[in-house]
This record gives structure tokens, sequence and C-alpha cells, in this order.
């Protein structure tokens, strides 16, 4: 297989925001397909307490359900531990010709303190997220110059957002799909 965009996560919960912004990220960089890969640990959050790794998995499972262009992978809650963005794609290469790591507005600014940032550079192209309310900033270093920077459809949806309205009794119609929601409440996940 050819491109492939590798967008990673907590994904607690995957939500109607990612799918519609990473549908628009395929369709703009002509990509065959997006993979989408929930950390075991996310090493930037890893006091963060959130919804087991198989309820995770489970949400995108059913999320990306008959979406032919969208695919995930269990790699980094196989691996377990901290999952370190370097590691992910050096295995990724491995099965595909060009990778375009999708990242967040924010995250190009802290890039270079991720773990081997170089070595990212050279596995994969940074595709970084931009919405029409992103504040430009005039920090530039190397990885910034050498990011794609995209203008997505994007939708204002935070999983920290939804996982409050659970715990509040609110409703999450119209945030996630469907049979996600259904799965929340079934597993009395965020309560």
């Amino acid at each position: 297989m050819g491109k492939v965009g590798i967008f990673g996560g907590t994904f607690d919960p995957i939500h109607n925001g990612h799918l519609i912004t990473t549908q628009s990220v395929r369709e703009l960089r002509n990509l065959d397909k997006i993979i989408f890969v929930p950390s075991f640990v996310s090493p930037h959050k890893p006091n963060i307490k959130s919804a087991s790794p198989k309820h995770r998995l489970n949400m995108i499972k059913l999320a990306i359900e008959g979406v032919d262009f969208f695919d995930y992978s269990e790699y980094e809650i196989d691996k377990g531990g901290i999952s370190y963005t370097v590691d992910t794609l050096q295995e990724f290469k491995k099965r595909y010709d060009e990778l375009e790591f999708i990242i967040g507005y924010d995250n190009i600014f802290t890039f270079h303190t991720w773990k081997n940032p170089n070595e990212i550079l050279e596995l994969a192209k940074i595709i970084v997220l931009k919405r029409k309310s992103s504040i430009p900033r005039s920090f530039k270093d190397k990885f910034v110059k050498a990011a794609t920077f995209v203008q997505t459809r994007g939708i204002e949806i935070s999983a920290t957002d939804i996982r409050e309205r659970v715990k509040k009794g609110m409703p999450i119609n119209f945030l996630v799909p469907e049979k996600v929601k259904e799965y929340i409440y079934k597993n009395n996940l965020y309560g």
C-alpha cells in the first residue's frame, strides 16, 4: 500500500471531530487510508486516568466500521507501556511505502521535546491540523518549518468535554457516533 496517514492519540473517546477532520485530511493529502492508533499510555498524558485500552479500541472499531479508508492498529496497546511515536512509525515503515503522521496544531510547537524528533521526520511527513480558530504562533524551529499545515474541516469537539457531559448526566448526541454513544452508556464509561 502506498501512502497512509497515521493518527495517534488516546481517543478517550473517539468523536465526530476526529472522524470529520481525518476524512478531510485524507482528501486533502490524497491518502490511501488513515490508521487510528490508540496509545496504551500517552507520554504527554501519563497521569491522566482514561478508559481502558480495550474500551478505547472498541469505540474506534465501532466508529470506523464500514468506512473502507479508515483502519485501526492495536500496535501500541499490544506493546503496552508508554507509546512513543518514533517506535510506532518504525513499525509502520516496515509495511507502508509512505507515511504521513497527523498531529494537532499545538503539538508541532512542542515537537522538539518528543523522543527522537529528527528520526520521526525521516520516517514520516508531519501533517499539522490547522483550524480557523488556530492562533498563529511566531515560534519557528526546523520541525515547524518541515511540517505541512492543512486547513481541515474541523468541528470543535473535545473528548474532555464529552467525558464531563457523561459524568454530569448531560446528552452527548451528535458529538460521537451513535454506536460509540451506546457503548459508553452500556459499559458505564466516564460515569
